[in-house]
């Protein structure tokens, strides 16, 4: 049995790269046999325990869901946008969006890069 309880690594969040164009990408995996996309180094796939390749994902992507969080946690002061994003033929990734307004649903966005604290970061594109 495969221990898919946490991906490899200690941080949770999504790895980011930056592409040849400029473009911010997330570094995950997609499953060689049910195509599963997963924005983590999993060792095999969280679906189906299948084999796993690497791949790409973004820079677009659609907002899945999003919230104002007023508490503050550390590293970050209240009140910050959060949203999950469905990435273009890709995971769904948890990214701070701009401003303390909830993004719209459905919008458009883009990935922008990382925070100072180390978290996935997005805008709304029009």
């Amino acid at each position: 049995m495969v221990d898919m309880s946490s991906p490899t690594g200690g941080d949770p969040r999504p790895e980011l790269h930056r592409t040849a164009q400029g473009e911010w990408v997330v570094a995950g995996r997609r499953c060689l046999v049910c195509a599963e996309p997963v924005a983590y180094a999993w060792p095999r796939c969280p679906a189906c325990a299948g084999g796993v390749e690497p791949a790409w994902f973004g820079p677009h992507g659609t907002v899945w869901s999003s919230t104002v969080v007023r508490i503050a946690v550390p590293g970050h002061v209240p009140p910050y946008a959060l949203a999950y994003v469905d990435l273009n033929d890709g995971p769904r990734v948890l990214a701070h969006t701009a401003g303390d307004a909830p993004a719209p649903i459905e919008a458009g966005v883009r990935l922008t890069g990382v925070s100072a604290a180390g978290d996935l970061q997005v805008e709304v594109v029009r």
